[in-house]
């Protein structure tokens, strides 16, 4: 069993190894095994999770998760499909951002928002996909984009000043946070300048965009 399933984890939660070769009941029995041998490591812990070395179907993805929950009362913040070019800007969003979202107060949706699709939510949303152009999302929390920002975006929706929006890249069809509109052109032009993860934020009466990491 010890060859089937490698648990490694790190600041922003778990990187799970899984043998690629073997028949995935198999790897289902590898992967109760370890996490019995561990739960007590992990109860009740917030975690990102990345599954490293076997390409899954969603069917089998939804199998191990709803597995790791059960045994070890794991709180999957999220799932980050990580590789070398991006692993460094998921792990800093994440450390700074998703970890600060608690279960009974925001929600997850994978998957890319397309034209004149809406998302709602009445807490903070994290999603892993792009905003495509013509997709629009309004929450009254934060909302955490891992992916590309090119629709509409509102965080705060509920007069929330403090409320943030997140994403590795932002050139929003329109932005706001709380009542505050954001000036496309200054947003664009504040974004063009900074490499990496960018948050927006209020200050005074104006929306600001600045590096996620200093």
């Amino acid at each position: 069993m010890d060859k089937l399933v490698t648990i490694k984890s790190c600041r922003y939660g778990l990187k799970v190894h899984l043998n690629p070769e073997v028949a995935f009941d198999v790897l289902l029995e590898g992967i109760a095994s370890r996490f019995r041998d561990s739960a007590r490591f992990f109860e009740g812990s917030k975690m990102a999770v990345s599954f490293l070395d076997r390409i899954l179907s969603d069917e089998q993805e939804k199998e191990i998760l709803e597995l790791m929950t059960e045994i070890t009362g794991i709180d999957i913040v999220c799932i980050i499909d990580c590789d070398k070019e991006n692993e460094m800007t998921y792990r800093s969003i994440v450390e700074n951002t998703l970890t600060n979202i608690q279960k009974r107060d925001g929600q997850f949706y994978r998957g890319t928002l397309r034209k004149r699709q809406v998302l709602e939510s009445d807490t903070s949303i994290i999603i892993l996909g792009d905003v495509e152009p013509g997709a629009k999302i309004i929450a009254k929390g934060n909302v955490v984009i891992v992916g590309s920002l090119f629709g509409s975006v509102q965080a705060g929706a509920a007069g929330n000043r403090d409320a943030y929006i997140v994403s590795l890249a932002m050139q929003p069809t329109h932005i706001r946070i709380s009542n505050i509109d954001g000036k496309r052109q200054i947003i664009y032009q504040e974004s063009a300048k900074i490499k990496g993860p960018k948050i927006a934020v209020v200050d005074g009466n104006r929306i600001y965009v600045d590096p996620l990491i200093d």
